[in-house]
């Protein structure tokens, strides 16, 4: 899932602690993964969603996807990494990273920055602004990478304008969650 962050779970997500420099900042022309919430652009963060399931099934659209007629419970688990979107010709190309391969029987993302640190392990649910006061009914243990890497905007306008996942822009996060009955220990 291609995800950014406002109050409404737009334009509120992370927030690029270092700074890009004066070329990669730079804005792009035209709309990136444009949606009724504005489009991406150089030095907005999005958090990918790599989610992984038990169930015997093909990628595709929504969390759904995840889920099989012969198993309607299966186990889910999800990997994060948080990119800054730079004006960079030569920052990762985007499509590489959201490529999934089969492995053993199972599609896999494998292409996930293994430079990135080690993942923050948790439990939790599912997002997305509808959970931000209460929890999904799809639990699973989350890997979050502390560190942040640099992606091509460019390449990730031209993966919205295609990709098994039917994603075309950027959706909303759940907000940051405080309400200790909502949180889970790390």
């Amino acid at each position: 899932m291609l995800a950014y962050g406002d109050g409404n779970g737009f334009q509120s997500g992370y927030l690029y602690s270092e700074e890009l420099n004066t070329s990669e900042s730079q804005p792009v022309a035209g709309d990136v993964c444009p949606s009724d919430h504005g489009s991406l652009q150089s030095g907005d963060t999005i958090e990918i969603h790599y989610v992984y399931s038990s169930a015997q099934v093909e990628p595709g659209e929504t969390l759904g996807s995840c889920l099989s007629e012969s198993i309607k419970n299966p186990q889910l688990s999800v990997e994060v990494q948080v990119f800054i979107l730079a004006n960079d010709g030569d920052a990762r190309d985007f499509s590489k990273r959201a490529e999934v391969t089969k492995k053993d029987d199972l599609h896999q993302a494998l292409n996930i920055p293994g430079n990135t640190g080690t993942p923050i392990i948790y439990e939790g649910s599912t997002t997305g602004p509808g959970y931000n006061e209460a929890s999904s009914p799809f639990q699973a243990p989350w890997g979050v990478r502390p560190d942040v890497a640099k992606v091509n905007v460019e390449t990730v306008g031209e993966w919205c304008k295609g990709n098994v996942f039917n994603e075309d822009h950027a959706h909303g996060v759940k907000n940051l969650v405080i309400n200790p009955d909502l949180l889970s220990p790390i």
